[in-house]
């Protein structure tokens, strides 16, 4: 499920300058991508064990070779923009889908495999909980990491990537990420 947007008379261009309601200062910078570097399961790993437990790179990582997990877009139309706000998240797989998304690394049309399984590994702390969604990972041409399609669900972040959101709620998002005080003990519907 790609998010294109062909630009409409409406579309605004994006203004980087915003003010934070959070800290009350400007700033310069309106970042449409934010996400983790690793699956929430690796952090559940003890420090002192993740080299013998886990291989990891930037898009893959599999933990004690029984969970295998591939970082994904989630991508979010902005609808009074030309741009797509991407949540970067990880997805665990099965071992076969796993392994057949690394046997398709380089291969020319992997765009055409069907889509896999998975759940979302990655709780985004500014939605209720989001471990465990329901989620399709739609390969992608050589180059370029999975588009993440949620299931069609009432949870916050499934509807927003259903109907998309607004250029204000991307400066909300921003404020909240980069607000210190704003704790994921203090998510929503905790």
């Amino acid at each position: 499920m790609a998010c294109k947007r062909e630009k409409s008379a409406d579309t605004q261009p994006v203004t980087t300058q915003w003010k934070c309601p959070h800290c009350n200062q400007w700033h310069s910078d309106l970042p449409f991508v934010y996400g983790p570097l690793y699956p929430d399961h690796y952090l559940a790993i003890p420090e002192d064990e993740r080299e013998k437990r886990i291989q990891w790179d930037k898009d893959f990582c599999i933990i004690d070779d029984k969970q295998f997990f591939v970082r994904g877009h989630l991508e979010i139309p902005v609808r009074d923009s030309k741009e797509t706000f991407v949540w970067d998240v990880w997805v665990s797989l099965s071992k076969q889908n796993f392994d057949r998304t690394i046997n398709l690394m380089e291969t020319a049309g992997r765009e055409k495999e069907p889509p896999y399984f998975g759940w979302l590994c990655t709780n985004l702390f500014i939605y209720p909980d989001t471990t465990n969604l329901k989620t399709l990972v739609h390969t992608q041409p050589v180059g370029r990491v999975p588009i993440i399609e949620l299931e069609v669900t009432d949870h916050p972040l499934s509807v927003e990537q259903k109907k998309g959101i607004t250029l204000d709620r991307v400066k909300e998002i921003a404020a909240l990420i980069i607000n210190d005080d704003y704790k994921p003990e203090k998510r929503p519907g905790k």
